[in-house]
């Protein structure tokens, strides 16, 4: 025992020692680069004695850093977030003036503005240092897990909180954003997730669920989450009592859907009672959030959302260390975007702009401060938390559902699993962590790729309006307009503008492989004698086009060739849909229910032999629609949980199936019914300080997922 004892204190006291070296040469690299920071006197000094000021001064630096950041980053939270990364260098740089002062003779020398440098440099140097010698004893980082959740225990304690062995088990709910259940499948049995490879041998089972016609992130988050994702046709459409664009991922419109929902359902949502909401678009009513869209909006102390960033970010080491790895993302990203033109990869879409950044954003910032939060709500304590890793999603959209691109990410999002697993043997309560996502990926060429004309173009074309002349010279626009001609008895000349009597052009929308086309001028849905009265040429042009499947208008199902089926004759929808597989009928008649479904809603070719689709927006792996993978996300649950049951269908049902594995710990965890609309989020000021610093201590342990 008194052995183990001391090879441990050993091992610490060397990592100490080796970390201050490092620290050391660092501070004598940037003196020797840097010409307003000097270790030495105005007479000169030798190397020796040069040697030991910079020793002294990382020392102070590392003392100063230990002792005082601690109590920074409380103050840190209260800072707005445009002022918090210029203060957290500003003060980081503070520290290193001080510890420069406390160097005997006055050695040390540095400008204002140079040590804020200097001292993000030794701050990043450091945590490099430390992490790289850490994470090669298994022992030392369990054993500050260890430390993290009996200081939690303590605290429970003192405030009177039932200890551990009277909490019943949570739940962590880890969205792997369109990660399809055949990708899932492929990735566990290969070497790209050995961890959920490892789950599904040992301790868990998967299953597919099929998503509503909607197959994105609004709708199936907004049914897990809420219960309801009533009237949400496709991630953005028209609504015409309003004259305004819905779109999912724009804060005010997730608020909105998020408060139609709890009107619709009268509950709060899945995570009301002691959950936490990390990454979502909605909050499932939680009072715990961290870059959750629909609250994003809010402006004062009512809106926590943010804390995640402040959490993570007030410690300059993991700015640094987040910040390289952006860096080192957006790189990744151009040099993968070179190699795919270089060897005419097809199809392939333009990955130039601002996508690089976007892309390290969703692969790097979101994974690291969502990880982040959820490490700290497990040693927290908390009952139940939903968090969103979108990374592979991000990703997919513009490499492909498929291939080496996203397998890498992949590898990357089960490492921060595995990182989530160990941490959960040292949390306050014991977690069963469930993994899901809420929609696949189709792959695909894009429409316009294909076909050299947009969703749009040929809308246009088809009502007999100007299109381009690039798209005017498809095959597509001519036979548009050769329709078009026909249907008005009349010539269209090239720049010559028809005179359509459908007033306002139509409003044409993307959402993946699913169009929507509503005319504004017309009150209410349009049905197809108005459509075929005031455009006689657009149905048909539409439904006749290789690269459209299938039409809904008003009940009835258009599809090539002058296929008809109405919705409410049993059996005709089912024969004409049959290649988009089993319930595509039935998600289309529940569309056709919604208020704001579009006056005409149109579904993408699909190939069943390859489970190929067309996307209407310039992505080659799309969801949104019906089509392949795309509407088969995954279910994987602990074998404690209750079996789900066969033959999941909608996001609807697997938020209730999620309520029932709430409520099998021990009670109910969350209520049966919510009499309140949205739980008032409380001010930060008037929570228990054991949540304001919950997540904090996890800055530190998310580090380990860069170099584990």
């Amino acid at each position: 025992m008194w052995r183990g004892r001391w090879r441990t204190a050993g091992g610490a006291l060397v990592r100490v020692i080796l970390v201050w070296a490092v620290s050391t040469l660092t501070m004598l690299a940037l003196a020797g680069i840097l010409p307003d920071f000097r270790l030495q006197s105005d007479d000169g000094d030798s190397v020796t004695r040069i040697a030991l000021t910079a020793a002294w001064g990382a020392g102070a630096f590392g003392l100063l850093s230990a002792l005082v950041w601690p109590l920074l980053v409380r103050a840190l939270l209260l800072v707005p977030a445009l002022l918090l990364g210029l203060l957290v260098f500003f003060l980081n740089g503070s520290l290193l003036l001080i510890a420069l002062n406390l160097i005997p003779d006055g050695r040390g020398e540095v400008a204002p503005e140079t040590a804020v440098v200097v001292a993000a440099v030794m701050s990043a140097v450091a945590s490099a240092t430390s992490t790289a010698l850490a994470v090669r004893d298994d022992d030392a980082y369990r054993r500050r897990l260890h430390r993290l959740a009996d200081r939690r225990r303590r605290r429970q304690l003192r405030s009177g909180a039932p200890g551990t062995g009277e909490s019943p088990p949570g739940l962590v709910f880890l969205q792997l954003d369109g990660v399809g259940y055949e990708v899932l499948r492929r990735a566990a049995g290969s070497e790209a997730m050995p961890t959920v490879g490892d789950w599904l041998e040992r301790s868990h089972r998967v299953m597919s669920w099929r998503t509503d016609w909607s197959s994105q992130t609004g709708a199936s988050q907004l049914g897990i989450l809420h219960g309801s994702n009533f009237d949400v046709p496709a991630f953005r459409w028209y609504e015409k009592d309003t004259g305004e664009i819905v779109v999912c991922n724009r804060p005010t419109s997730a608020a909105e859907l998020q408060r139609r929902a709890i009107e619709r359902t009268g509950d709060g949502g899945l995570l009301t009672l002691d959950g936490a909401s990390r990454g979502n678009l909605f909050s499932g009513g939680a009072d715990q959030l961290a870059l959750v869209l629909s609250v994003s909006a809010r402006r004062g102390r009512a809106n926590r959302s943010r804390a995640g960033y402040f959490a993570y970010f007030s410690d300059p080491a993991n700015a640094v260390r987040t910040a390289l790895s952006f860096v080192a993302e957006v790189g990744r990203e151009i040099g993968q975007s070179i190699r795919a033109r270089i060897r005419h990869e097809v199809p392939r879409v333009g990955r130039g702009g601002l996508y690089p950044m976007i892309r390290a954003f969703a692969t790097v910032v979101e994974r690291d401060v969502v990880v982040a939060a959820v490490i700290g709500d497990m040693l927290a304590g908390r009952a139940c938390v939903y968090a969103d890793l979108v990374a592979y999603d991000e990703v997919a959209h513009h490499s492909g559902p498929h291939g080496r691109d996203t397998d890498r990410v992949l590898s990357r999002l089960d490492r921060s699993l595995a990182l989530i697993a160990r941490v959960a043997e040292h949390a306050p309560r014991s977690y069963r962590i469930v993994l899901l996502s809420d929609h696949g990926q189709s792959p695909g060429e894009t429409f316009l790729g294909r076909y050299g004309l947009t969703l749009k173009d040929l809308v246009r074309a088809g009502c007999g309006l100007p299109v381009s002349r690039r798209a005017g010279g498809t095959r597509s626009g001519a036979e548009a307009r050769a329709a078009v001609r026909a249907a008005l008895n009349r010539p269209v000349e090239e720049g010559e503008e028809p005179d359509p009597t459908g007033g306002s052009d139509p409003v044409v929308l993307a959402s993946g492989n699913l169009g929507l086309v509503s005319f504004p001028d017309l009150p209410g849905r349009a049905d197809r004698a108005w459509i075929e009265r005031t455009h006689p040429a657009l149905l048909a042009t539409l439904a006749n086009h290789p690269g459209v499947g299938f039409l809904l208008v008003d009940g009835e199902v258009l599809g090539p060739g002058g296929a008809v089926a109405r919705l409410d004759e049993p059996g005709a929808a089912e024969r004409l849909l049959a290649d988009f597989g089993p319930g595509a009928a039935d998600a289309v008649r529940r569309t056709d229910s919604f208020p704001h479904v579009a006056d005409i809603m149109v579904n993408s070719a699909f190939d069943p032999a390859d489970g190929t689709v067309h996307a209407f927006e310039e992505q080659i792996g799309s969801h949104g629609g019906l089509g392949g993978e795309q509407g088969h996300p995954f279910l994987m649950w602990p074998t404690e949980l209750s079996d789900p049951g066969t033959g999941l269908v909608g996001a609807e049902a697997v938020h209730e199936v999620l309520r029932r594995w709430l409520r099998e710990a021990d009670g109910p965890q969350v209520p049966l019914s919510a009499p309140a609309p949205a739980p008032a989020a409380v001010p930060q000021d008037q929570r228990p300080k054991s949540e304001v610093s919950g997540i904090l201590p996890s800055v530190e342990l998310s580090v380990q997922d860069e170099t584990r």
